[in-house]
């Protein structure tokens, strides 16, 4: 009989609603609530993971996406007991030592629920230093340090540290180890001060898809978070991230790929044309322009071209030359090569290079199993779960598909995050 292959893993946002607004006026409310929501309905339908995404500036959405993403999911994680916690925190403003002890503590007081999704930020830099944002290059040199020193500290416990004796917990303090690091970017001597982690290191998650992101994942992901918007970029991403592993010895398992699905639901095919012509016929073309701008690295002027024809090659910007989210820019570069109209681009731009489809349940499970069966799908992000309509779709239709299917599992498998994502086990302790 074959192995039983790991089953699709579901996330789903806890972050980034304009909800928060509504709280933050209101005295009887908190900016928390809706969170609250979406953690029962995700807990009660065995969904692995929240997902808190972050922004470091208040930007043109205002301040959507800003509340702290640890400190929210320390507070999920005392009235949830088996969905995991995943916080997005960047390596660019942190220094590694505070990261240990932050995701540490998360880890401990969720009890092995911790993930960090490990970012380098395209702004923010104006409210951490006078400085201009670092480029791509010197942003992932800076992480990949970063990370190192991380690991080092969440290992610096040693295996029997910690044992149960007649007189309670003992410790032994020769198995907590200084890690003595000195680099480019910085000094730690350590050990960590907390105590061993529930998963040993949280789980690994890394956005970033550009070729530093690719390096970066590859050496230390288990889990990357990616904009592939189409299958042939799915199997493209997949194959480049897992070689790169190979090379590096972390054999053919890791990392996983973990797709945000933009989902439009219908009870039918009729149903679902005319809600996507509604929503294309709803456009804000202006406020669109500016959006896609943002993708193609900021520093293009979309507002003299006409609509209803292609963005001339002379504006689009080579993805080398830009200092933010070069993986946007070569997503969106590439369909403005294929000849798509400006008015086309902004369309899709709401999607903001991630995976959109629409169509039925059955549809969109089939859309889904496409890439799950090639291998290129392991964990999806779902989202609109408090609204009635969507909800309803997602847990009521294309859950139930993908578990007649096979697809989703049922019920959760483990004690820790890391069990539930049935990932292999870390690399050895290095020997003192």
């Amino acid at each position: 009989m074959s192995e039983r292959r790991r089953t699709l893993k579901t996330v789903t946002g806890v972050s980034g609603g304009t909800d928060i607004y509504d709280a933050a006026v209101d005295s009887t409310k908190s900016t928390l609530d809706q969170a609250l929501e979406v953690a029962r309905i995700a807990e009660a339908n065995k969904i692995d993971a929240l997902f808190a995404a972050d922004l470091l500036s208040f930007g043109s959405q205002g301040a959507i996406g800003a509340q702290e993403p640890l400190i929210y999911l320390a507070a999920l994680a005392a009235v949830t007991s088996d969905v995991g916690l995943i916080a997005t925190v960047t390596t660019t403003f942190h220094h590694p030592f505070n990261l240990a002890r932050l995701f540490g503590t998360l880890d401990h007081v969720s009890n092995g629920r911790a993930a960090w999704n490990a970012v380098t930020s395209s702004l923010g830099e104006e409210n951490y230093s006078d400085l201009d944002l670092p480029s791509p290059e010197e942003r992932y040199a800076r992480a990949t340090e970063s990370l190192e020193v991380v690991n080092k500290l969440f290992d610096s416990w040693k295996p029997g540290a910690l044992t149960s004796g007649p007189k309670g917990t003992e410790l032994d303090s020769s198995l907590v180890q200084r890690i003595d690091h000195r680099g480019k970017y910085f000094t730690v001597q350590g050990p960590l001060n907390i105590p061993a982690l529930p998963q040993r290191r949280p789980v690994q998650f890394q956005a970033g898809q550009s070729a530093g992101g690719i390096e970066l994942g590859a050496r230390f992901a288990e889990v990357v978070f990616t904009s592939l918007p189409t299958f042939e970029d799915a199997v493209t991403y997949t194959k480049a991230v897992r070689t790169r592993a190979a090379e590096l010895g972390r054999g053919d398992q890791l990392p996983l790929i973990f797709s945000s699905f933009h989902a439009t639901y219908g009870a039918s095919e009729a149903e679902v044309a005319q809600i996507v012509r509604e929503a294309e016929d709803a456009t804000d073309f202006e406020a669109g322009r500016i959006r896609l701008e943002d993708m193609l690295g900021g520093g293009v002027d979309l507002s003299e071209l006409p609509l209803d024809q292609p963005i001339p090659e002379s504006v689009l910007p080579d993805p080398s030359s830009v200092n933010r989210r070069r993986g946007r820019v070569e997503i969106f570069g590439k369909l403005a090569a294929q000849g798509k109209t400006l008015r086309e681009l902004i369309i899709a731009s709401k999607d903001t290079g991630h995976w959109a489809a629409a169509g039925t349940p059955e549809q969109l499970a089939d859309a889904i199993q496409e890439r799950y069966d090639a291998g290129v799908l392991d964990v999806i992000s779902v989202g609109g779960l408090t609204d009635s309509r969507t909800g309803d779709f997602v847990l009521n239709g294309l859950f139930p598909e993908l578990r007649t299917r096979g697809i989703l599992g049922t019920d959760y498998i483990g004690g820790t995050f890391r069990e539930n994502l049935e990932l292999p086990p870390l690399p050895p302790f290095e020997s003192a």
